[in-house]
């Protein structure tokens, strides 16, 4: 199969979709964390958005069941919460 350019109109089309089916979130962290997030998610192969969103996944999933079973919410080690 030829490789086809990636044209404007292919990269507005993009943007449209990305707009109508996707949600953006910030994340603001400390100064050298996020190399250590994209090294940890390429050592997993996958990309940095990716590692995230299966952190969270995985966290939520944690906390339901956590919450199902009785059990208190706890932070993971190094984890607390600031603030």
């Amino acid at each position: 199969m030829a490789s086809q350019k990636y044209t404007q109109a292919k990269k507005e089309n993009n943007r449209r979709w990305d707009a109508a089916n996707l949600d953006r979130i910030s994340v603001a962290i400390a100064k050298g964390e996020k190399e250590k997030i994209r090294a940890a998610a390429a050592a997993a192969g996958e990309s940095l958005n990716q590692y995230m969103i299966t952190a969270v996944e995985q966290r939520m999933e944690r906390e339901i069941q956590q919450l199902e079973h009785g059990k208190e919410k706890t932070e993971p080690e190094g984890m607390e919460r600031q603030g």
